[in-house]
Order: C-alpha cells, then structure tokens, then sequence
C-alpha cells in the first residue's frame, strides 16, 4: 500500500485521564517496526476490560492512553521479519499473544504465552520500549498492545489472528475478547457432557458466551445466578432454563442450587470476579464429578476458602484465561463456528454507533445497558 513505511495522520479516541470523556484527535500512527504489524480497524466494540482501565480506581494509571482491545481489521502493513501476514489479510487483534516459540506456546495445555501474555501496565511496544502514536511530537501510550479506538493501530504479529476474509468483520469482532472467554472457558475447561446440568454465575457477556457453550455441548439444564432479576429474559435466548437470584433466598445460593439438582450441578463456570460467587460456583457442583471453573478477575486481596473435604470428595476446581484459546491458532476456528452457523454472534452485539460516538458506548456499559456496543470507524 502507498502508505507504508510512512507515518499514517488519522483519528483515535483518545483517554488524557481517569474517568474523563474520550476525546476524538489526530493522532500520528509510525509505520511497524520488526515483528509489528500495521493495522486498519474497521469494527472496534466496547469490552468492560476498557472501562475499568478507563476508570483507573484499582491500577496503576497510565495517561495519555489510546484504549480498546476489541475489534476487526485489515493489515495495511507490515514490519521486518514479520512473514505469516501480508497488506489485505483479515484479522482480529488479542490482548494476549501467541509467539509459538515458547513453552507455553509449545504446550498444547496452555496459551498463556511467555512472552506476549497480557500486561495492562505496558503503554510502549516491547520491541523497543517506545510508543507508535503521538500526538505533536507528544508520545500516546498503548492499551494491551492493542490499542483498537485508533482507525490505525501497530501491534505485535504474535497479537494478530488471521481469520477468514469472508467472514463479516462488524460481527466475528467480538470473539477477539469477551465472547471467546466464556465460550472456550465452557467448551474447552468445563467441557459438559450432553443432558448435564450446568449452572452459570453472571451474566454479562461472557457469562451468556459461557452459557452458548453449554447450549452448544447440549446441556439439558442450564441455570443462571445473577443478583439483577433482568437478566433472565435475555438470557433465555442463550439457553438459560432456570435462574436463580440469590438475593431472594436466606440460605448461600450454592445449598439453593444443591437442593434443585438433587445434590449438585455437574458443571458451573463463574463469570463476575467476586470472590464469593466463585466459592458458590464450586461449593455448588455435584461430588463425585463436578467441576467448577473460574473466569472472573477478582480484587487483588480476595481469597479463596472451602474447606478440603470439597476437593477430597471428589470436586474439581478449574482457571481459565481467554477461555484457553490459542490466539493464533485457535480464533480462527472460532470464527468458522461462526461461519458454519453453529454459533449465533448477533444476539450479543446489542448496539451500534459510529466512532465519533464511543463515549454514548462508555454511557451505555455505565448503564448496564445491552452487552456488546460495536463501533463503526468509517463513520
């Protein structure tokens, strides 16, 4: 393209500081430098990822920022060395690389890659420490290597899934986070069997993707736990056949859930990050055979405590990062699921606005209205 190796002037929403309205500016994108690829986003979706970073209330604040780690988009170019793409590819961006050299890459238990694993105090590229966006000669940090809210981003060719090129990228852009968590935290750590019993803690958008994937494995029973009663309807559309609000109950919701499943569930998975929702979710699975898995990010001072009869009596309790899919080699395959229409992505995209407009976005997550808002750069 007759724009690389030059420095590309376009507009990125950029956070100056915590909590503060984004704000819509010309930024200078630098070409890729070795191992980099320079991307044109199209779709970029709002993930609560962004606006916990955004808020800044819990971590150490880096500002000036280009957020955004969600999204679709074509490789305008691409740095030395990188040879597995090329100027026209098709790709969704990942938080969390995949270098396939390391041994993580090389286990196929893992994907949590030694050297790209997600590092949400990172604002540079690792190549060499620098940045890729200022703004007047002034450096603008980057967000989990991603920095999507920009219509071009540089991000490491380990960050970036080669996808099908006709597969809808305003659509296939939610699995690059979110969505693909829940989903593989169900099909590929929980792993139901047909006709079991799977309850379902939180359901936001990656609780609903986890219960897609129970739906998706045949569970016969599929109940969701959420304190807000609004969310059963929506959440019929994904499976749920029975909710629970434990706000409605004086005994510990796991008992609640023990009792209707004549002695346990054969699976939870846990998607809110409280620390108690996540002993709930394990103290809730049948002996013998259940398994409990954990998705939600809780507060850096939680703990976790059962007592060891639960694991003596035969209780399994599992973690899960990205649902433990392989960035580059796995989403592809998520995407064909998709393609296949094995896979509905549509329910989960509850909005749509042009960029210009990511802050109604911001408001809409404030809200707790809807689950996925995607956002149009060409507009």
């Amino acid at each position: 393209m007759a724009t690389a190796g030059k420095v590309i002037k376009c507009k990125a929403a950029v956070a100056w500081e915590a909590g503060k309205p984004l704000s819509i500016e010309e930024v200078e994108v630098a070409p890729p430098q070795a191992m980099e690829v320079r991307v044109k986003i199209l779709y970029t979706a709002l993930c609560h990822t962004d606006v916990y970073f955004w808020e800044a209330k819990g971590q150490t604040p880096v500002f000036p920022r280009i957020l955004g780690h969600e999204a679709g988009g074509i490789v305008e170019s691409v740095g030395e060395g990188v040879t597995e793409l090329v100027p026209g590819d098709h790709v969704l961006p990942v938080f969390t690389g995949e270098c396939k050299d390391c041994a993580h890459c090389k286990s196929e238990e893992s994907n949590l890659c030694d050297l790209l694993r997600i590092n949400v105090d990172r604002g540079v590229m690792i190549g060499d420490g620098q940045s890729r966006f200022t703004i007047n000669g002034k450096e603008i940090f980057h967000f989990v290597g991603t920095s999507t809210f920009s219509e071009y981003t540089v991000i490491h060719v380990g960050c970036l899934a080669k996808i099908n090129p006709e597969a809808p990228l305003d659509k296939v852009c939610v699995l690059s986070c979110g969505i693909s968590t829940g989903l593989g935290a169900t099909l590929n750590v929980a792993k139901p069997k047909k006709g079991s019993t799977v309850a379902i803690f939180g359901l936001g958008a990656v609780g609903l993707a986890a219960m897609e994937g129970a739906k998706m494995a045949g569970a016969s029973r599929i109940i969701g736990v959420d304190l807000n009663p609004e969310k059963y309807e929506q959440a019929k559309k994904f499976g749920c056949t029975d909710f629970v609000n434990p706000k409605d109950h004086t005994k510990p919701v796991q008992e609640v859930l023990v009792e209707m499943t004549n002695g346990g569930v054969d699976r939870a998975v846990e998607c809110t990050g409280n620390v108690n929702a996540m002993i709930s979710a394990f103290e809730c699975v049948h002996d013998g055979w259940g398994v409990a898995v954990l998705v939600g990010v809780p507060h850096k001072e939680a703990v976790f405590k059962t007592h060891p009869m639960n694991f003596l009596n035969e209780r399994t309790l599992k973690g899960t990062f990205f649902g433990n899919y392989k960035p580059r080699t796995d989403l592809p395959e998520v995407v064909e699921m998709y393609m296949r229409k094995e896979l509905d992505l549509e329910k989960f995209i509850t909005h749509s606005v042009p960029f210009s407009q990511i802050n109604t976005a911001f408001d809409l997550m404030l809200k707790g209205e809807g689950l996925r808002c995607v956002m149009r750069m060409d507009e």
